[in-house]
């Protein structure tokens, strides 16, 4: 037994590859996130999204609040272990009748990670229902593997490169994971999913928050930086991220435009590496 989560559920997420829903916040408090976010978006005058979406948890309080929340790292230590870092964030925010959507993939693609034992906790802020654009999987396809991938020019798609699953696979047997304000879901980074454009009455709102434990290691030839979330850290495989004293300060905002350079330095180096290898 875990700090939360049955031997049932970890055994199901290692089946399954995926565990859903896991009660992180009530209602009320992921309003409050979800006013905290939107405060921003009109201070600044447009909506949260590329930009912002990389590593928020560095520019903002309250998200790297969030990120080391124990409601949000309990469960994910029953899974990967007590010593915890925060490889990579992103954002989701999906308008009603937005044409965005992400393409079937599997997150390990350009991660560079060894060895593929990171996992990704989706924490809603929203309703997301099926309509909404919630993240689809397949079942028990983390098991094959890293699949290949091809890169592919749109617009609509949010993934940075538009990585899309080439490989074939079963889409009969599909499970949406739908969300209510404050739940969150686990996935494994193999596992093989997608979301669809939002087409409720409602903006669509999702923390992607992508946790490794501490001896995983990275390929890249540039070091990149990540946040000590939990526990200690015996291998120094990483540059220690700091927390953020106030919301998009001076300071903060130059941490972030390294810790994304970095990141997107990797996410190119991983992906010549993978189409050369091809």
């Amino acid at each position: 037994m875990g700090k939360v989560l049955s031997d049932a559920q970890v055994a199901q997420y290692h089946r399954d590859g995926f565990l859903f829903p896991i009660d992180a916040f009530s209602p009320e408090e992921a309003r409050g996130f979800r006013d905290r976010l939107e405060a921003f978006e009109r201070q600044d005058g447009r909506r949260f999204g590329k930009g912002h979406n990389f590593k928020p948890h560095l520019l903002f309080p309250w998200v790297d609040a969030l990120v080391r929340h124990p409601a949000v790292l309990d469960p994910v230590e029953d899974i990967i272990g007590p010593d915890i870092r925060l490889f990579h964030f992103t954002i989701w925010p999906k308008s009603p009748g937005d044409t965005a959507f992400v393409s079937w993939h599997q997150d390990a693609t350009y991660f560079g990670l060894e060895p593929a034992v990171h996992i990704t906790a989706w924490v809603a802020l929203t309703e997301v229902p099926v309509e909404a654009g919630a993240v689809e999987v397949v079942p028990g396809s983390h098991r094959r593997g890293q699949l290949h991938h091809a890169q592919f020019g749109d617009d609509s798609n949010l993934l940075s490169r538009g990585q899309t699953l080439t490989a074939e696979f079963d889409r009969g047997n599909t499970v949406f994971m739908t969300l209510k304000p404050g739940q969150m879901s686990l996935h494994h980074t193999h596992l093989i999913h997608r979301s669809g454009p939002n087409l409720s009455s409602d903006r669509r709102i999702g923390f992607g928050i992508s946790y490794i434990p501490t001896s995983a290691t990275c390929r890249a030839s540039m070091r990149q930086s990540a946040a000590l979330v939990r526990g200690v850290d015996r291998y120094g495989h990483f540059d220690d991220e700091p927390r953020p004293l106030v919301d998009y300060g001076e300071s903060e905002r130059a941490v972030h435009a390294e810790a994304v350079a970095r990141f997107r330095a990797q996410n190119a180096e991983q992906f010549a590496q993978y189409e050369a290898a091809q």
